[in-house]
């Protein structure tokens, strides 16, 4: 049902391909966030300290910017196809490996593999946006719009699963999903022809020299360290913030502040589509207001339920803005080297998900909330100075022109 497919074509893409993609990226990206709300109910399990369990967050970020590096530049060395359905099948085996783990230990090794392996979401990405140069902004925010909806799902799920099944139905269930969209793609998703025909230490050589080559990879990079780390910093603690004085919620209660965000999701093809229009500068400052907005607005307004979730809103609305923005961007580069490019920025991103992560879990322990707000106002007057710069630099050159 598949066929081989250059990698540059005129032609669209359909769009049920695009949705099987975008969903099987949702599906596939969630399992890195399924432990956020249940955080707790690990540590009660294992009987460890909150900090122990906030270690399979940092932990999953780390897997995965490892396998950015080391796994997702084969997406121009072999066939995408074959490397996508490769990543699922081994995803699913860590996944169930998850379910039968009985120790702390175990689930931080596995959390690890899980991530590793989740990486095929970031093949499926520049696959769909070098199977085709029509509505490529679209495409890409489309399936970025599935992976959104899948990381801020997962914590609904995850909720809900734990309260009526326990925490490890959760990553049971999961598998369940994987393997169904995996049977999928190997029916309908295209073969793709490599690009490059040096061997794998070339390969990982060539993608760094990519953050040499384009300037504008770096700015988008350091970018989304700084919006990804915010953004990371917030869900991990939120499950401490939420399940202690005034709130005492439980898991089920906090996965439901997922549905809020998933509202703020459906901004991702519209941004897209402004980045294709040429109006990526206006959309980026828009975002970064959202953010920093929402920051105060949770700052100052901290144990108001209200407050709390027009933050969430504003947060992820701003957060989505700006990274389908820079992703659109990002794909404007050099077509045969896009999955190196890709990642160089993703490996960077995460890492900066993964630094955030731990940053905030630190916030959490010495100062509580105000510390973890703090730190993300910090993390967002960066991304403001680094846009600034970024525009500047535009203006200057455009003088100059």
């Amino acid at each position: 049902m598949s066929k081989v497919i250059s990698s540059n074509t005129a032609a669209g893409i359909p769009a049920a391909l695009i949705t099987l993609m975008a969903v099987s990226a949702g599906i596939t990206v969630a399992n890195i966030y399924y432990n956020q709300p249940i955080l707790m109910d690990i540590a009660r399990e294992f009987n460890t300290t909150e900090t122990s369990a906030g270690l399979i967050s940092m932990l999953s970020q780390i897997g995965y910017g490892l396998g950015l590096f080391f796994i997702t530049p084969l997406g121009d060395k072999m066939n995408k196809k074959t490397l996508i359905i490769s990543l699922q099948v081994l995803l699913l085996v860590a996944l169930a490996g998850i379910f039968i783990s009985n120790s702390i230990v175990q689930l931080w090794f596995l959390s690890i593999l899980v991530s590793l392996f989740s990486v095929s979401v970031q093949v499926i990405m520049p696959m769909a946006a070098g199977m085709s140069t029509v509505n490529r902004g679209k495409n890409v925010g489309t399936i970025f719009t599935g992976v959104l909806i899948g990381i801020l799902a997962a914590r609904v799920f995850s909720g809900a699963i734990a309260d009526l099944l326990g925490w490890r139905y959760v990553y049971l269930i999961s598998a369940g999903a994987v393997g169904l969209s995996t049977l999928l793609l190997m029916l309908y998703l295209p073969h793709t022809t490599s690009t490059f025909s040096g061997n794998y230490p070339q390969l990982l050589g060539s993608a760094l020299q990519q953050f040499g080559r384009f300037k504008l990879l770096r700015r988008l990079s350091f970018i989304g360290i700084l919006q990804f780390g915010l953004f990371c910093s917030f869900w991990t603690t939120l499950t401490f913030h939420l399940s202690g004085a005034p709130f005492n919620f439980q898991s089920s209660t906090i996965g439901l502040f997922g549905i809020i965000a998933i509202a703020g999701a459906s901004v991702a093809p519209f941004m897209g589509k402004s980045a294709d229009k040429g109006s990526v500068t206006r959309v980026r400052f828009m975002a970064i207001s959202l953010t920093i907005s929402s920051i105060l607005i949770m700052l100052f307004f901290q144990h108001s339920v209200a407050a709390m979730i027009v933050g969430i809103l504003l947060l992820d609305v701003g957060a989505q803005s700006l990274q389908v923005t820079n992703t659109a961007l990002l794909y404007t580069l050099d077509e045969s080297v896009h999955s190196r490019i890709n990642t160089i920025y993703m490996t960077l991103f995460f890492s900066g998900g993964a630094l955030g992560t731990f940053i905030g879990i630190m916030m959490w322990q010495w100062g509580g909330w105000n510390f973890v707000m703090l730190q993300m106002l910090l993390f967002a007057a960066g991304v403001v100075f680094l846009l600034f710069k970024e525009r500047k630099a535009a203006e200057d050159h455009a003088n100059k022109g």
